[in-house]
């Protein structure tokens, strides 16, 4: 009698448990789920940022949704391993509640992914990336500031709370649904489980469905990339076609890979690649002085006519001034009146692109004459960015000139007080060198308006005579948005949630003018 119980204990199944189809329905139904979420997701991405839809067909955003589902299976695969591989072993396939606690981890870093990106999109107008990297280096005070006073975290929190639970009670009621009825839990223990060769069968099917599943596409070489989203006319329904986790992986990955070489593109033969830009850079008046070692290194001497009497040079970078909102170049809001008229009064270049999207890759190209290159994104911070570089700095100090940066915030910030003083800038003007500012924001600092001020009384300074040049950084446009009570300009309406943006842009357009 006590072999027959022992017996019936090893044959006896975990309760709620009757094997390999039960396990497969329990799979399935768990992939369903998963490709449901990523879809809401998406959804809801596109309808927090519908203000881009614009003119965009219906025809694009389904089209866009179709190629999510491509990306979001192979999400799907890669969270739902555990529950493959357990196809082999009886043991795992038993384990549900660890399988369900697992699912319920990967769903909900996912939502909070998915949240996160919800304002994340509407600043930058690109999927999670390596932007998210790059403010968790910053200084923890000022990005929990910013998000904070910026951004609605509590809702987002208790949001993410919410949708957790109910995805940790959707895998439950799978779990319990895709059970077997008590015969047949009976009669499964009766057959002992499904013997190693059918799991072994079965699992390797899963492995082909799998593999199509993950790779994204049927076709012979690379499996899905990125690129394969971009399939309509539309930017923003293109960017909804990616999946958010897997572009903050990829992200990941080539952030913190110890190759750069994995971030250049394609490059042209060194000799072609130096015979067009000495084509493009070299003029009449320029003399290469070391043709052999440095292709572009040169003197030039410039013509005796025509050369403008230029005493002290002013350099005003403007942050977050979208040239699509800007009147001289086409906008009919009326948001850079002030900006519109000094365009008028100058030189104004309309076919003038960036190749960077932070405010940081703006600065050294500006101001140090470095362009924003794959793996250097972020070069101020990096040991490559304490080299001396060919720009204002180095070349006007080298001439006797004064200089000043006048910023509304800290020079901590990007190490900009480190990379700007080892370019040669001697003064510098931050956030706690305001007296009575009127707006002083807990998060970035002072206004552009008290930036503008007292910058006017720093260049009053240095008219004493010797030349001089000036930096001039503005910083009211960014989220969060620290404006006056009292705006000494109309807010903009009829943007729908780009309104605060734009209302912080025609701020500093006045702020200019003053």
């Amino acid at each position: 009698m006590l072999s027959s119980l022992r017996r019936s204990a090893r044959e006896r199944p975990a309760s709620g448990f009757n094997g390999l189809a039960a396990h497969l329905r329990f799979t399935f139904a768990c992939a369903l789920a998963l490709l449901a979420l990523f879809a809401l997701l998406r959804l809801g991405l596109l309808l927090f940022n519908r203000e881009l839809i614009g003119s965009t067909p219906l025809a694009s955003f389904v089209e866009a949704f179709g190629n999510g589902l491509r990306f979001d299976l192979r999400l799907t695969v890669y969270i739902l391993l555990p529950l493959l591989l357990g196809v082999l072993s009886m043991r795992v396939m038993a384990a549900r509640g660890l399988l369900r606690l697992w699912l319920s981890v990967c769903a909900s870093l996912t939502i909070l992914l998915g949240l996160i990106e919800l304002n994340f999109y509407r600043e930058f107008h690109q999927r999670l990336n390596s932007l998210v990297f790059q403010y968790l280096q910053e200084d923890p005070a000022t990005v929990l500031s910013m998000l904070w006073h910026g951004f609605p975290v509590l809702q987002l929190l208790a949001s993410w709370g919410v949708a957790s639970a109910a995805m940790y009670a959707l895998f439950g009621w799978l779990e319990r649904l895709t059970r077997g009825a008590p015969a047949v839990r009976e009669a499964g223990a009766r057959r002992r489980g499904s013997t190693w060769y059918t799991r072994t069968a079965v699992f390797t099917l899963l492995v082909l469905v799998s593999v199509v599943a993950a790779r994204g596409t049927l076709r012979q070489g690379p499996p899905l990339r990125w690129g394969d989203a971009f399939t309509t006319e539309s930017m923003f329904a293109n960017h909804l076609g990616l999946n958010a986790t897997l572009s903050l992986y990829d992200a990941a990955k080539h952030r913190f890979s110890s190759h750069r070489d994995n971030s250049w593109k394609a490059t042209l033969p060194a000799e072609q690649a130096q015979a067009i830009t000495r084509e493009l850079l070299l003029t009449g008046n320029d003399r290469l002085v070391d043709a052999e070692l440095a292709p572009v290194r040169r003197d030039f001497q410039p013509p005796a006519d025509g050369q403008l009497a230029v005493r002290n040079v002013v350099v005003i970078l403007m942050e977050s001034f979208a040239g699509r909102y800007v009147g001289a170049l086409g906008s009919a809001d009326g948001i850079t009146p002030n900006f519109d008229r000094l365009a008028g009064e100058g030189l104004l270049f309309e076919r003038f692109f960036a190749n960077g999207t932070h405010t940081h890759q703006g600065m050294f190209a500006s101001m140090a004459c470095f362009p924003n290159l794959p793996g250097f994104e972020y070069l101020m911070q990096t040991p490559e960015g304490g080299h001396r570089f060919s720009g204002l700095p180095q070349l006007l100090g080298a001439r006797a000139f004064d200089d000043v940066y006048v910023y509304n915030g800290d020079f901590a910030w990007d190490n900009q007080a480190g990379f700007f003083g080892n370019q040669g800038m001697k003064r510098f003007v931050g956030r706690n060198d305001y007296v009575n500012p009127v707006v002083s924001d807990p998060t970035w600092g002072v206004s552009d308006q008290d930036m503008f001020t007292r910058a006017a009384e720093e260049l009053g300074k240095l008219d004493n005579g010797a030349p001089f040049y000036a930096l001039l950084q503005t910083l009211s446009n960014h989220t969060p948005y620290a404006l006056p009570e009292q705006l000494p300009v109309a807010a903009v309406e009829g943007h729908g949630a780009l309104d605060q943006h734009l209302t912080a842009m025609r701020y500093s357009d006045w702020a200019l003018g003053q």
